[in-house]
């Protein structure tokens, strides 16, 4: 069984794209006790950022980098 850090190394290395389709079955399949207003207001925006990264109006940048950029803002 491969560990959490290898397993995000793997999909990290991923294109963009199929991060975020994983990303997305990864947030449906959590279970949510939160306000359905809450649940919906997220999911229309998560749904609306994939569909940024899908008809290329984002530039999505690489897993490492924009790990990279948050551990710079946090110094």
């Amino acid at each position: 069984m491969r560990s959490i850090d290898q397993l995000t190394a793997e999909l990290l290395a991923l294109p963009s794209l199929s991060r975020s389709v994983i990303a997305e079955m990864l947030v449906e399949s959590l279970e949510f006790d939160t306000d359905p207003k809450i649940y919906a207001a997220w999911t229309a925006e998560a749904k609306k950022r994939l569909n940024e990264i899908r008809n290329g109006s984002i530039r999505t940048i690489a897993g490492e980098e924009a790990l990279a950029q948050v551990r710079q803002l946090l110094e």
